[in-house]
């Protein structure tokens, strides 16, 4: 897709009132420079907001890693990785002048004095791109040197600045579980103030994962039956087509639960469930998602395998094309128990969802890739076509689709032409694909660019979804799973349709 028209340094298909701010001039750190987060998301997203005309005219960015490399060296990797990230959105026009704004230094991760050196670094350049002294940390390195960097940089007196402000950015994941996920926010709190914070789930700046706040509080058709009294249950779905890839040493540590559930998954739930903040700011918005955790029921452990259903794909096909098992991609243990599909159900203990079941499912090689949340209604109290119908009358359900093709799916029911009483669904269906769209990476970085902490988390909000999810990991640690249990390219394990099944419901279909 070719980039918009510029005018002004706006895009300039935004309404009036709708424009999206330039934010103030910067320098970005980002280690873990040579990595390929840095090179698949971070640079390009970079580079296109600049092309969009979304940064100021003082910016620059300071690759730093281990990896021995000088400016020149680091600009030619960063090319090549924007060229295929870009595709026909690159130029060589806009990438000279954006290559001018790209520095490296070599680094030790662990040596307090190669951070005093890049104390010593960044004066000179923020005073050559005229930055003004603010200050992004990127960490975009393995989770095992997140409490270094953190450490050394609160050492080396660069958790602060003399002038302008000093953020610093934390990709998930977020800790391993719930003491190390606490014992990361103390290190963070040792030099950082919560303002300046800015824990990365780049899900939550998906264009209608944003969506959902506006949808249900901008409406008022909607909000009156947000509740019990009118929704049955509630699906949320992340479904991968993909295998484990090149992340098999992270995600045999991981697992499905701790990559997909503790983050994105139960992040999305808290968007669906949150009561209405009084005003539309960051902090309030998230006490809301706080809330929802607090409110969520503990699984009862001894009785687990009536809440969870986990999974790991075996041999298989995709596309046409035949993919093998996980216990057989490189990296990983051919007796690895690590599941790669979970299914979960949960309920929210509060007024508004007593008694409605949310059920939670993400896996690998599945039949689909998408994103998705849908919302059942209940039927109607009294069916009076019942006599004169042969077959059930669903009830509505409204898509809430995150990716791909994002947008918003209502099913109602309506009579079929020409008929006595023979109904038919339709659907009433919004799609972002003609919106130009900001890709997550990029709403996040100008985000924290702007001060704005509403798409990060806060550090009560990890703590409390790690303490859900800690017991259940504790537990399933305990016991053998028989793994694997479900071919690639299908939905899935058939205990997790059974799952719902025994309460009288059935998943969307991938």
């Amino acid at each position: 897709m070719n980039p918009p028209e510029v005018k002004g340094r706006v895009m300039a298909e935004a309404p009036e009132g709708c424009r999206i701010d330039i934010p103030g001039p910067f320098c970005l750190t980002i280690f873990g420079a040579s990595g390929d987060l840095t090179r698949r998301r971070i640079i390009p997203a970079v580079y296109r907001l600049q092309r969009l005309g979304l940064l100021p005219e003082g910016f620059c960015v300071l690759g730093a890693a281990r990896t021995g490399m000088d400016d020149r060296a680091f600009r030619e990797l960063m090319r090549e990785a924007v060229r295929a990230a870009a595709a026909e959105g690159f130029t060589d026009a806009d990438w000279t002048g954006f290559a001018e704004r790209l520095h490296y230094m070599q680094i030790d991760y662990d040596v307090t004095g190669t951070y005093r050196r890049l104390k010593r670094r960044l004066p000179a350049l923020e005073k050559r791109h005229a930055t003004g002294g603010n200050r992004i940390f990127y960490i975009a390195t393995p989770p095992a040197v997140y409490e270094t960097i953190i450490e050394n940089l609160g050492r080396a007196g660069l958790s602060r600045s003399e002038v302008g402000y000093t953020h610093i950015v934390v990709e998930k994941p977020f800790g391993h579980d719930l003491e190390s996920a606490r014992r990361l926010n103390a290190g963070l709190g040792r030099y950082f103030e919560e303002r300046q914070i800015y824990r990365m789930d780049h899900y939550l700046a998906k264009e209608n994962v944003q969506n959902i706040l506006i949808f249900r509080f901008a409406n008022s058709i909607f909000e009156p039956l947000w509740n019990s009294r009118y929704i049955d249950h509630v699906q949320i779905t992340v479904s991968e087509t993909d295998g484990v890839g090149h992340r098999a040493g992270y995600y045999e540590r991981a697992g499905v639960l701790r990559d997909m559930f503790q983050n994105h998954l139960l992040q999305l739930l808290a968007l669906t469930a949150m009561e209405p903040p009084s005003v539309f700011e960051a902090e309030r918005v998230r006490d809301e998602r706080v809330k929802v955790f607090r409110s969520i029921r503990p699984l009862p452990l001894e009785r687990l395998e009536e809440h969870l259903v986990i999974g790991q794909y075996g041999r298989g096909r995709i596309n046409g094309l035949d993919v093998v098992g996980y216990r057989e991609e490189p990296g990983v243990s051919p007796e690895s128990l690590t599941p790669t599909f979970a299914a979960l159900r949960l309920y929210i203990d509060n007024w508004r969802w007593h008694g409605v079941p949310f059920y939670l499912r993400s896996g690998k090689r599945l039949s689909a890739q998408k994103a998705e949340i849908s919302i059942h209604f209940r039927p109607v109290p009294h069916l009076m076509f019942a006599e004169e119908m042969e077959e059930r009358i669903e009830p509505n359900t409204l898509m809430l689709r995150v990716q791909p093709d994002e947008g918003i799916r209502l099913v109602i029911q309506t009579k079929n032409p020409g008929s006595r009483i023979c109904l038919t669904p339709v659907l009433m269906d919004f799609s972002y694909r003609k919106a130009l769209m900001m890709d997550a990476y990029e709403r996040v970085l100008l985000d924290c660019m702007q001060g704005d902490q509403m798409l990060f988390v806060r550090a009560d909000g990890v703590e409390e979804s790690w303490a859900l999810l800690t017991p259940i990991l504790e537990r399933l640690a305990s016991v053998r799973p028989g793994v694997p249990n479900y071919e690639a390219g299908s939905t899935g394990p058939p205990e997790a349709d059974a799952l719902l099944q025994r309460d009288g419901r059935a998943w969307m279909p991938l």
